[in-house]
């Protein structure tokens, strides 16, 4: 092979940033559809769509190799982590929490089986699944994505998930009937970071990381799974700081950029001899790297790089290249990656393999959603839900009772499906666009009928004798990665995270104080302090993330028909459940692990971290309650009042520069660009997301500009440059009207919703839509906008704790200017 084609098979684009014509220029070897990503941009592509698609990507990898003497093979890889959760009309399975209180390896393999068959159906080879992280804290935004805090029941169901997507028996299953390259992820201690920070840093011993944050690797290589995806996070062993005046670890911290972890432990060590592939452009957060240049990384031990923008992994490609001719990359190191991304293609059969579109499978596309994958989804729902309370015989419900379905999970698919569904983050998703799909609401319609099921998320008055139970369905927004990571500052009660879920425990109160009996589902992505909300119910269940068959959840609330029990109970936690607001840590300790000694940080954690129900608790329907009701409630409350707006608070503008004299600078910032970039106020700054330029002599001092590109997700915001800068208590500025005012002038209108957010560096919380302020402006003058402050704290921005005091991002394009932005106490002007 030439160089070229040798580094053409170590970039992964995403399909929106690459052409066919791009892969028979560059001879690429692989491509991968992120979330959100779908033929045409069209979100209701059906299976024929995507088998269209990846054929015309096959066809021009053929066509790069026409004129060689050898052809190697073309390889499409997805995301799919719940079901094949990003193409329209796929079964969407629970998330992996649900999974993992199930208690069933072999339904993993099942799952696996079945998601593989789908993947295969629209054309595709490779799916980044299983992630077989071990959470210890649950603020993470990932927490979900974990079968449990025990590292034993994840290396039980690691390897079966393994042999469910590849076959049984090691490699060799890949050529056997409808199966899929697997990815084990993400190596290693992603779970594990401090506080729970979303590609953070995990503080452990090496003993720690092996033989708690590895489990799931293990199982998973020994099952024979074919890659690795490296993790954004860091890992810093204590014990090999040298001591020296600089305090820092003798070797890259970042996972990606670790030769220690990837190519001596991973690769040497544990012998694995496939793929090891960066997740979306975490190469450019390793020292040495950039956005456009990984020959860092890849002299660590990547294998295939991940690289989202066009520009982007021309760039990696180009450097690469170079790196390889001037010797900064040895030929043997991109020798042994080309060989591991060939050895896999040869393992997977895909030699062998005819073109997508004359595939068996791809000619079966109706296996999308068929009634055998979502009985099995149902069946996955059914096993999943954890019984915590039980009172007054309650349960099961009978079917001819007269049903008040309220609580904000009552009619929300969003809820129930969570992130990674369709679109990134979820969030969007209506029952329209999961074809089948069944709320909680339309489950228990379909028991009840119209006649006996009334649903109203959060009615007023309540007349008991109209309704024989309330079931009360609450639960978290959909979230996904850092958007759903919960700061160090914040309680974990979840009445306490966002205004909505505050409305879920005031319905309780009121269907309570009515003497209605209370039957409550709660549907989460972690466990929370709930303690208040179980009080108030006969009975607590949870459902996790269960997917779109609401009908499993249903399945264990009602009698059968007959009037008799149809099933019970089986969940039981695989995390402990909290019985504080304060507690974020893990209380399982690691059983019966050959040689391993519980380090301190491990101990059993007591006070606030006490679990409220132990790992494994849940209770069948013939299980007394072993709780004497009411239990303890955490009295804690931060009662401290909000200090007093000294002022306007100024953020940019007339001698403020980009922030200097406010004390605040502006940065560029996005979901595919983790690293920040800061804003000039003397010149350009572009980079892949957003372009930023002073405006001009006649504009309001300090203005800037600033170019969206449209490359989901960017934002531009504010924060103080010092790097241990507490949070500000703001709250004072949002009483008596005070407003967050800021002048805007649009150049270019937003393609997609523009939204202002204050809190911390990323919008892990809900931004102000301001599409209807932007609109009535005319383009290219300049306008005041001034947002009331109390608007931002009802969507649950926390103004106790303000890191940035503006932002704007988007997902679409737009050119939009900024001047003048301040926060204004109520009756300043």
């Amino acid at each position: 092979m030439t160089p070229e084609e040798k580094i053409g098979q170590l970039v992964q684009p995403e399909l929106a940033e690459l052409t066919p014509e791009d892969v028979r220029a560059y001879k690429i070897g692989s491509a991968l559809n992120g979330a959100g990503i779908w033929p045409g941009g069209n979100r209701h592509a059906d299976p024929a769509d995507w088998v269209k698609t990846v054929d015309l990507y096959w066809e021009a990898a053929e066509a790069a190799y026409a004129d060689r003497p050898f052809r190697v093979p073309f390889m499409w890889a997805t995301d799919a982590v719940h079901g094949h959760n990003n193409v329209y009309g796929a079964t969407i399975f629970p998330h992996n929490i649900g999974l993992g209180a199930a208690r069933d390896p072999e339904l993993l393999r099942r799952i696996g089986a079945a998601t593989a068959r789908e993947i295969a159906a629209t054309g595709m080879d490779w799916t980044f699944a299983p992630t077989v992280t071990v959470p210890r804290d649950r603020r993470w935004g990932r927490y979900y994505e974990g079968w449990s805090e025990d590292p034993e029941l994840v290396h039980a169901y690691a390897g079966e998930m393994v042999a469910g997507l590849q076959g049984g028996g090691g490699p060799e299953g890949l050529t056997a009937g409808a199966r899929v390259i697997s990815c084990v992820k993400h190596w290693v201690a992603d779970g594990g970071t401090a506080q729970g920070g979303d590609r953070g840093t995990c503080f452990a011993s090496e003993e720690l990381v092996r033989n708690l944050h590895a489990a799931g690797f293990v199982s998973g290589l020994a099952a024979g799974a074919q890659s690795v995806m490296a993790s954004f996070s860091s890992w810093e062993n204590p014990a090999n700081y040298d001591h020296s005046p600089h305090h820092g670890p003798p070797y890259n911290a970042k996972v990606h950029g670790s030769r220690y972890l990837l190519t001596d432990v991973l690769k040497r060590a544990m012998g694995f001899d496939g793929i090891v592939i960066s997740d979306w452009d975490a190469h450019a957060e390793v020292s040495g790297c950039s956005v456009g240049n990984a020959n860092y990384a890849l002299n660590a031990g990547l294998d295939v790089l991940m690289v989202a923008g066009r520009e982007a992994w021309q760039s990696v490609y180009r450097n690469a290249l170079a790196g390889l001719r001037d010797g900064e990359i040895p030929a043997s190191r991109i020798d042994d990656a080309v060989t591991r991304v060939l050895r896999v293609k040869m393992r997977a059969g895909l030699w062998e393999r005819p073109r997508p579109r004359d595939r068996v499978l791809t000619h079966d596309t109706a296996v999308l959603g068929c009634a055998e994958h979502r009985a099995l989804a149902r069946e996955a729902v059914r096993k999943s839900v954890v019984l915590l309370k039980h009172t007054g015989g309650v349960l099961p419900l009978p079917r001819s009772s007269r049903v008040l379905v309220a609580g904000s999970g009552a009619d929300a698919i969003q809820k129930q499906t969570g992130g990674w569904t369709l679109t990134w983050q979820g969030n969007d998703v209506e029952l329209p666009d999961l074809p089948g799909a069944v709320t909680m609401a339309g489950a228990v319609r379909e028991i009840t009928g119209e006649g006996r099921c009334t649903v109203d998320p959060f009615p007023g008055t309540v007349d008991p004798t109209a309704h024989d139970v309330a079931l009360v369905v609450i639960g978290e927004d959909s979230y996904a990665e850092m958007r759903g990571t919960v700061k160090p500052w914040r309680s974990l009660a979840y009445s306490e995270l966002k205004a909505s879920y505050a409305r879920d425990l005031e319905t309780l109160r009121r269907l309570r104080a009515a003497g209605l009996r209370v039957v409550t589902v709660m549907l989460t992505g972690r466990p929370l302090y709930t303690t208040e909300e179980i009080n108030l119910s006969d009975a607590f269940a949870v459902a996790w993330l269960p997917g779109t068959e609401a009908g499993g959840i249903t399945d264990v609330l009602f009698a059968g028909p007959d009037g008799e029990r149809a099933h019970d109970f089986r969940g039981r936690l695989g995390f402990t459940w909290p019985g504080s607001r304060r507690a974020s840590a893990a209380n399982r300790i690691p059983p019966h692990i050959p040689g391993y000694r519980v380090p301190p940080e491990e101990q059993e954690p007591a006070g606030e971290h006490a679990p409220l129900f132990p790992y494994g608790y849940g209770l069948s329907l013939d299980d007394p309650d072993p709780h004497r009701h009411p239990l303890p409630l955490d009295t804690f409350e931060d009662t401290a009042p909000p200090p007093p707006a000294a002022g306007p608070l100024p953020v940019l503008g007339a001698g403020c520069g980009s922030g200097s004299g406010s004390g605040y600078r502006f940065r560029i910032g996005g979901h595919n660009t983790w690293s920040r970039v800061d804003v000039s106020p003397e010149e350009p700054v572009d980079c892949l997301i957003v372009r930023s330029e002073p405006c001009g002599p006649d504009d309001p001092p300090g203005a800037l500009t600033f170019a969206f590109k449209g490359y989901p997700v960017a934002f531009v915001y504010a924060e103080r440059p010092e790097p241990d800068a507490q949070p500000l208590d703001l709250r004072g500025y949002a009483e008596d009207g005070g407003r967050l005012a800021f002048r805007v002038r649009i150049g270019e209108p937003p393609s997609r919703p523009l939204l202002l957010a204050c809190h911390d560096d990323y919008p892990a919380q809900p931004g102000l839509d301001l599409t209807e302020r932007l609109a009535v402006l005319e383009p290219g003058r300049w306008h005041e906008l001034a947002v009331p402050l109390a608007e931002l704290a009802e969507l649950g921005m926390d103004l106790r704790h303000v890191d940035v005091p503006f932002m704007l991002y988007t997902e679409g394009t737009a050119v939009v200017s900024v001047a003048e932005v301040r926060w204004l106490p109520g009756g300043e002007e």
